[in-house]
């Protein structure tokens, strides 16, 4: 696997660890950080503004630490779907179909898939988002004018990796995030000219290049 594979992967599996069922908001704050009562209102915006958007579709620049770019169209649609199509040259769909997360390499015509309850990414797409989860904890959280930022890492495993959220504020929408991985690598994913709330064709879901893929459960 490349290196560029390996950040697709990594991103979106783990970028997408950031949300999932649990308790009101303020049930974070004893076991993470010590939060305002401003910052717990803001967590709670975000968890709003997650849950009223059920779909969103953006064109992405992803830029690693090392200097490697990659641009593509990310399409999201809770519960459960999820495709993240990177532009030519780069070969590399990532699907998330409702039961699998699948990574298709058109160039070399082979597709891997893990059944999607198994992943990071199924937290995001959940019917519902929540901050306030055994498996989240929040270990950061800051605010600078216009700007909203959240760190956060799997309580089961805080050292496989980081992310930090970024939203604009006023109106709040999420503009970008940023992945570590156990090794220091940074992956920054921004969303340029995010549409939320919007009808999305069903069919950009469904894994279609053949009828059988390799499977990892």
């Amino acid at each position: 696997m490349t290196q560029f594979q390996r950040q697709v992967c990594f991103w979106a599996l783990t970028t997408l660890v950031w949300i999932t069922f649990g308790a009101p908001a303020e049930a974070i704050i004893a076991r993470t950080l010590i939060l305002s009562k401003q910052d717990v209102a803001d967590l709670v915006r975000i968890e709003q503004h997650l849950n009223n958007n059920r779909t969103v579709q953006a064109r992405i620049l992803q830029v690693a630490s090392d200097g490697s770019y990659a641009e593509g169209m990310l399409h999201i649609q809770r519960p459960g779907r999820m495709r993240l199509e990177y532009d030519p040259p780069k070969p590399t769909i990532v699907i998330a179909d409702g039961i699998n997360l699948i990574y298709v390499d058109r160039e070399l015509d082979q597709a891997t898939a893990i059944l999607l309850k198994f992943t990071p990414a199924d937290l995001i797409l959940r019917t519902n988002i929540s901050f306030s989860s055994d498996d989240i904890l929040v270990t950061g959280f800051s605010r600078s004018p216009g700007v909203i930022r959240v760190s956060i890492v799997h309580a089961k495993d805080p050292l496989e990796g980081r992310i930090m959220l970024v939203f604009s504020d006023k109106p709040l929408e999420l503009r970008k995030w940023v992945v570590t991985d156990t090794q220091g690598v940074k992956t920054t994913v921004s969303l340029l000219g995010p549409e939320f709330g919007i009808k999305l064709d069903p069919r950009l879901f469904n894994y279609e290049m053949h009828d059988s893929f390799e499977e990892n459960n």
